[in-house]
């Protein structure tokens, strides 16, 4: 009964996503609309829907479940994420917008050379659809266990039929639609977490003065950890780090910024991301805050919580808070995971078609329109497909908390972008391009060389902070590729 209960729930708003398609889709489906929206979409509803893009399906199970081993320092790294949207509204976007690019790689095409460019375009289609294939295998793991082990469904058919989802809504128009279903998915996001922490507090029988009365009491209330240094939770390294993270997998990353780039105007786009920058701090601790509940509500009721901390939200919704708060689980961790998949999907069909295939958003020849909308087309299903493989995979390997292993994942992988761009935009030097490809391979190998020597000599666990040291050695391997090369920037 609970299974075809979620079923129903998820038919529905699917339907509800197929609407929203077609309405999007009637007026064109062409590149530049798939692309670029034709550079029509309102700043205010990007703001929401980026929201949703940047909030997964990961981050509504696992920021919860992490507050068991880490308490509420989470915190600390969210507080350095505002700082990093203000690096990226007036730094990166007016950068953007000067040169009018489609994919935010092309300045690296101008900056350094094509063989830079490829470089920076593939860096991002493996970082973005091994992070995207990890957020959406959570939630494919999820409705597994809810809905379809009862009825003997393998995982690969769930993965393969959430996917199919997805295309079926965003192949048309591409990020036209995207932005009109991630705002409205994340409305419904915020709305069920928002429900869930209400009927958690109706189960305990508290108001809100006693939630907030019994959070703030709690030992898992700690958010500061300033008297560590060797701890990976201390508060400058979760903050300069929750600083760089937002810059290297928002503003150099071609989904995150696909959305802004659609808004008219420069000043919109400053508006649209400082805005949704300011929303994520009483967002993310309203999740803490869910997760310091779920707790105390479990220590209370001598529930025998999961081993892995990823499950916790989802078994006391499915097992003991009843079938509203099922319902509403469901809804809000769909629309997560999709807001999140759908818009990744996008871009990397973009990037790849754009910085790969060196596809125009606009075509003057008919003939050449029609040619280019085909292989997109093909290249929206391949990278689909490439998405299942890469669930299935991570199915195969596991992990406690994913949001963690994705983190880790950012560090080695969006480091040489870090470089690239700052190394770019505060230098005059001009490497040779033709090396660039090696020193941007180079460095997170090095980068794990060196994580491995130090833990095993000075026992020290090297945390987010992989990323500034991945992006420094970058920095350094450019300017070692620039020495026989005395071309500067005018």
């Amino acid at each position: 009964m609970k299974s075809a209960y979620i079923l129903i729930v998820i038919v529905v708003y699917f339907g509800v996503l197929m609407l929203i398609s077609y309405l999007t889709s009637r007026k064109g489906s062409g590149n530049d609309e798939f692309f670029r929206a034709n550079k029509s979409s309102k700043w205010y509803v990007v703001a929401i829907a980026m929201i949703g893009t940047s909030i997964s399906g990961v981050t509504f199970v696992s920021v919860p479940g992490m507050v068991r081993n880490l308490d509420m320092t989470y915190m600390q790294m969210v507080l350095g994420f505002f700082f990093g949207y203000l690096v990226i509204a007036y730094v990166l976007l007016p950068l953007y917008y000067r040169l009018n690019l489609t994919t935010i790689y092309g300045y690296l095409d101008q900056r350094y050379g094509p063989k830079s460019y490829k470089t920076g375009a593939w860096f991002f289609l493996i970082s973005k659809i091994v992070g995207a294939a990890a957020r959406l295998y959570l939630v494919a793991f999820i409705l597994q266990r809810l809905v379809f082990d009862a009825w003997g469904v393998p995982f690969v058919v769930t993965v393969i039929g959430i996917i199919m989802i997805i295309w079926l809504y965003s192949h048309k128009s591409g990020i036209k639609t995207i932005i009109w279903t991630d705002w409205l998915q994340t409305i419904l996001f915020i709305t069920a977490l928002i429900l869930i922490v209400w009927q958690v507090n109706k189960s305990m029988n508290i108001d809100f003065r006693g939630m907030v009365t019994i959070i703030s009491g709690s030992p898992h209330s700690r958010i500061f950890v300033f008297d560590d240094w060797t701890s990976t939770q201390n508060f400058f390294k979760q903050f300069f780090s929750g600083m760089f993270i937002t810059i290297v997998m928002t503003g150099l990353d071609q989904d995150q910024m696909q959305k802004n780039l659609t808004i008219r105007t420069l000043k919109d786009a400053q508006k649209n991301v400082v805005s949704y920058g300011f929303a994520f701090a009483p967002i993310n601790f309203l999740f803490l805050s869910l997760g310091v509940l779920l707790l105390i509500y479990a220590e209370q009721n001598g529930i025998v919580l999961p081993a892995i901390s990823d499950e916790i939200l989802p078994v006391i919704s499915s097992q003991y808070l009843g079938p509203v708060v099922l319902g509403v689980f469901v809804v809000g961790i769909v629309a997560a995971a999709f807001s999140s998949a759908d818009s990744a999907l996008t871009a990397l069909t973009t990037s790849f078609c754009v910085d790969i295939l060196n596809m125009n958003a606009v075509s003057l020849n008919k003939e050449q329109e029609k040619k280019d909308v085909r292989t997109r087309r093909i290249a929206h299903v391949t990278i689909s497909a490439v998405f299942v493989l890469i669930i299935l995979l991570i199915e195969a390997i596991g992990s406690d908390s994913i949001i963690n292993a994705i983190y880790k994942l950012a560090s080695y992988t969006y480091g040489p972008l870090l470089g690239l761009y700052f190394f770019g935009l505060y230098t005059k030097v001009k490497p040779t391009d033709k090396f660039v490809p090696y020193v941007a391979i180079s460095a997170p190998v090095l980068c794990f060389i060196i994580e491995v020597v130090i833990l095993k000599i000075f026992n020290y666990r090297v945390g987010y902070e992989l990323l500034l040291l991945n992006g420094l050695i970058t920095g350094v391997g450019l300017y070692a590729v620039s020495l026989r090369n005395n071309k500067r920037l005018v």
